[in-house]
């Protein structure tokens, strides 16, 4: 097969992938959000349901195929090197993070919070790359994209439904410190009006800054219609966040945009599975894909299950099962954004123009 060639089937492999695992989703999340604004109407059980829903569907088994990404995305890497550097990764950094929890639960829940600011972020700006878009051109402007995506569901639903963050950040730390009103106070000073505020205003900012600039981009030669699709989806990501209520909007997205989005760029960096993907095969692509993560899939609900049962305060109710949730998805999340930061590495994300 001749460069030409190969160039051309990748390409065709990409532009199915941003298809069926981005573009279609972004369109079913923009549609869901007339739901989505009722939902503060209902109890907060709906969106731990739904949380559960999507953790069980898609979530859980989007990073398990992480022992498997050195292999793949790296020349030279042999299977029981993959999978030992991964494992050891896993085992040291998420046994560090629930140790967090246990020690300083409050700094730990926003340690979670930032983090998973980062890894959204750091994941969209993925697929954007992925989508080949040519307004973000320098790193400066893929940090700022990130700011962007990331703060979008990590720090919209803070300003606009704070009791429900409230009540989330109080469960989770709340299964360290038993004394009653302990989590209450605790929390507190994270979720001040000011830092609501500031949080909110970040948020905006950096959305208003990455849309100039991209437009200036689009002015100066770069495609307007990459462009256009990054304006439509943190459009589509305000409506999401500002309407609807916290923990289903979190739980669907998780599903539904950030998890699906990396099963794409891992579909591409399977040799069989991008075969398969750009001769239009999508079945076989996701097939293959959920062969290789079922395993660890199953994995890591036992490492939530094991969260549970460690933690002092026991989980007995829905507010407790997500809690605990949260804490285990946190351990898990750690070195899942170092493997992705790895894979990012790899393919130049940050580097524009040096994959």
């Amino acid at each position: 097969m001749t460069e030409d060639h190969a160039a051309d089937d990748r390409a065709r492999a990409e532009s199915r992938a941003d298809r069926l695992f981005a573009l279609y989703p972004a369109a079913a999340l923009a549609a869901l959000v007339p739901i989505g604004a009722v939902t503060p109407l209902f109890p907060v059980e709906l969106g731990v349901a739904t949380f559960a829903l999507g953790t069980l569907a898609v979530g859980m088994a989007h990073g398990a195929v992480d022992h498997l990404v050195p292999l793949r995305a790296a020349p030279g890497v042999s299977l029981r090197r993959s999978i030992a550097v991964v494992s050891v990764a896993y085992a040291v950094l998420g046994g560090a993070v629930v140790a967090a929890f246990f020690v300083a639960p409050v700094a730990a829940f926003a340690g979670f919070v930032a983090l998973t600011w980062l890894h959204w972020g750091q994941g969209d700006v993925a697929a954007l790359a992925v989508a080949g878009v040519e307004h973000l051109p320098t790193s400066a402007e893929r940090w700022l994209a990130l700011v962007v995506r990331g703060g979008l569901p990590m720090g919209v639903p803070l300003l606009s439904h704070p009791d429900e963050y409230r009540l989330v950040a109080e469960w989770v730390v709340g299964l360290f410190l038993v004394e009653p009103g302990a989590a209450a106070a605790a929390v507190e000073p994270l979720l001040v009006p000011a830092a609501r505020l500031a949080v909110g205003g970040v948020v905006l900012a950096a959305t208003l800054s990455s849309v100039g600039l991209g437009y200036a981009r689009v002015r100066g030669g770069a495609s307007r219609r990459g462009w256009l699709r990054d304006v439509g989806e943190v459009a589509v990501l305000w409506a999401w966040f500002l309407l609807a209520a916290p923990v289903f909007a979190i739980g669907v997205y998780f599903a539904l945009w950030h998890a699906l989005r990396h099963i794409g760029r891992l579909v591409l960096v399977d040799p069989e599975a991008a075969t398969a993907l750009e001769g239009g095969d999508g079945r076989r692509s996701l097939a293959r894909f959920a062969r290789d993560a079922a395993p660890l899939t199953l994995g890591g609900f036992a490492a939530l299950v094991g969260v549970g049962l460690a933690v002092p305060a026991g989980v007995a109710a829905p507010g407790d099962l997500l809690a605990a949730s949260l804490v285990g998805i946190a351990a898990l999340t750690l070195p899942h954004v170092v493997v992705t930061a790895w894979l990012d590495r790899q393919q130049g994300v940050w580097r524009p123009g040096a994959a």
